[in-house]
């Protein structure tokens, strides 16, 4: 994997990381069913790391803005329910 590309990884698992800890689990409790917030983002977390991994996102700047498009378009990745 490319350098860049792990750059991207790491950018984007910090991202996750300080959006989940912001996450409360009440609020998160009325908008999805029966997930915790940390197994919500791990689940997210991996799903763009794997896409990242695949080349995905090589035209974005940083992890900010994957993060950005993933929260507008959840259909970027293949599979995601």
């Amino acid at each position: 994997m490319s350098k860049r590309r792990d750059e991207l990884i790491l950018q984007v698992k910090k991202e996750y990381a300080n959006i989940m800890s912001h996450e409360t689990q009440q609020h998160f409790h009325k908008t999805n069913t029966g997930i915790t917030p940390k197994a919500y983002y791990k689940t997210l977390q991996d799903a763009v790391i794997s896409e990242i991994s695949h080349g995905t996102f090589d035209s974005c700047r940083d992890g900010v803005e994957i993060v950005n498009k993933i929260a507008a378009d959840k259909s970027m990745l293949p599979g995601w329910i």
